[in-house]
């Protein structure tokens, strides 16, 4: 008999063994979908546990699924976090539940903080562990496209993603004090607490204009230190956020006076 002749029942042997220990066909398998790591359903899901005889461990969050194995001293049978394998318990990731209740994959009634939380977790795995598919089910359907679930939760991210970045520049470019009267025109002005923010810099009044707009509003700009964005830079010209391309100095103004007036 030829090696190929023997090759193949020892193959045969081989897999027979290892099935017998529990491993499964599809986890030796490259992924179904080039590029996008291969569809799993619930059941097979839930046998990565690491438990002895477990093909492997894995969780999922969003319906995207990552093998954790690499952290098994946080993932594995006995550990901190061994409840959020073999499933999908996006919800815990926001709630901090770990009952049954919440150690589950719907996230409908979460707020848009709790929802970018999981978003968040979700970029932490994708950076950190190892891609391996989608967990058909509630975001991803036997195709391994979106469900409205997950189209769903995307919009709520999003939403949250645009409230952050508005909150972030209310703090950076707090709203000018303002006043107006007939007989001396607009009057803006800053100080510690203007535009609701607190903070140990009073700052200079600035147009800010939004990006391909020609609307603007007063905010109070920080005239010293690095520009935001750069607070641990030791290289920098120690003008705060002056030179900012989207704000403009109100005409007539002294550029770093706290206050301004603008006839009318």
């Amino acid at each position: 008999m030829g090696l190929g002749g023997l090759l193949v029942p020892a193959l045969g042997l081989a897999a027979a063994w290892l099935l017998g220990l529990g491993f499964e066909p599809s986890s030796w398998l490259p992924p179904s979908f080039s590029g996008r790591g291969r569809l799993l359903s619930p059941a097979e899901l839930a046998r990565h546990t690491g438990a002895p005889g477990s093909p492997g461990l894995y969780l999922a969050v969003l319906g995207q699924v990552f093998d954790v194995r690499r952290g098994h001293k946080h993932y594995g049978p006995g550990a901190a976090y061994s409840v959020l394998t073999g499933k999908d318990a996006s919800r815990a990731f926001a709630t901090g539940d770990f009952t049954n209740t919440g150690l589950v994959d719907d996230v409908s009634g979460l707020s848009p903080s709790e929802i970018l939380t999981i978003q968040n977790w979700l970029s932490f795995y994708s950076e950190n562990y190892i891609f391996v598919g989608k967990l058909v089910g509630r975001f991803y359907d036997e195709n391994g496209a979106p469900t409205k679930a997950l189209e769903q939760a995307k919009a709520v991210i999003e939403e949250a993603l645009k409230f952050k970045e508005q909150n972030n520049e209310k703090k950076q470019f707090p709203s000018c004090n303002s006043e107006w009267s007939s007989a001396s025109g607009s009057r803006f002005w800053c100080s510690k607490q203007s535009g609701g923010v607190n903070r140990d810099w009073i700052g200079v009044p600035r147009k800010l204009y939004k990006p391909s707009s020609s609307d603007s509003h007063c905010v109070c700009v920080r005239t010293t230190g690095p520009p935001s964005g750069q607070l641990d830079s030791t290289e920098h010209s120690d003008r705060g956020d002056l030179d900012n391309p989207n704000l403009q100095e109100y005409k007539g103004c002294h550029p770093l006076a706290d206050w301004c007036v603008l006839k009318d």
